[in-house]
């Protein structure tokens, strides 16, 4: 006899979380505009850190299940019509643990890049900050520019497949709930801190300094996970 069995469904950690605010919202009688209670209690009350918790608050908040507001806390919204998910759906990879790959990854990448560097490459590079500069000052945000740099700094690397990952993981802020997150907390002021922080990598690059230059790369990405989910 052959047994038919269920694939395995892989759940991230703010799919679960999001899923047990559900049933405390259910079971606890929140009506439709009521506030939860406060970010700190609800991570305490759940056992998981704040920023895991303010992944599933995003996520619900995608959902239309609640309503986060910014310097006002986190409303249950009215139900919609038809029935309403049981759980979850997957929305993207979290954002924490994405910008902790990144920071993996691109912090050995910036390595490799600083043992490879070619003048044509750096000069790319100082084009790029400066068309974010530029960007940042009529109020545009410019991606592509951001994504590029990264980009150009794993082409240095002279590895394909670092190359494709780098690409990947930076693609992922495109998902539903890091672009929700994105949309919230980006603004001119976190948009110049980064520009600051790319300068200090490619500081550390043209003075061809690895320790430098990972350093400078962790902490630009830890700085942008902070601005994203951080406590």
């Amino acid at each position: 006899m052959v047994l038919q069995l269920k694939p395995v469904e892989s759940r991230r950690l703010y799919q679960q979380i999001a899923d047990q605010i559900r049933e405390l919202i259910d079971r606890g009688g929140f009506d439709a505009g009521t506030r939860l209670p406060p970010e700190r209690d609800l991570a305490l009350q759940l056992g998981v850190s704040r920023p895991s918790l303010r992944e599933a608050l995003i996520a619900l908040d995608v959902e239309g299940r609640v309503e986060v507001r910014s310097g006002s806390g986190v409303y249950v919204s009215a139900a919609k019509p038809g029935p309403a998910p049981a759980r979850t759906a997957a929305m993207g990879e979290s954002p924490s643990q994405l910008m902790e790959a990144r920071s993996v990854i691109e912090g050995e990448v910036v390595v490799l890049a600083c043992a490879r560097v070619t003048p044509q490459p750096l000069a790319r590079l100082r084009e790029i900050l400066k068309g974010m500069e530029a960007a940042i000052e009529r109020r545009r945000a410019r991606v592509d520019l951001d994504r590029e740099f990264h980009l150009k700094l794993a082409e240095m690397a002279g590895n394909a497949v670092l190359s494709r990952l780098v690409g990947e993981l930076f693609d992922e802020r495109h998902s539903p709930i890091s672009a929700k997150i994105s949309s919230r907390f980006e603004s001119t002021r976190t948009w110049k801190a980064a520009l600051r922080e790319h300068e200090a990598i490619l500081k550390a690059v043209e003075a061809r300094d690895p320790i430098a230059a990972q350093a400078a790369m962790r902490a630009h990405l830890e700085a942008s996970a902070a601005r994203w989910v951080g406590d």
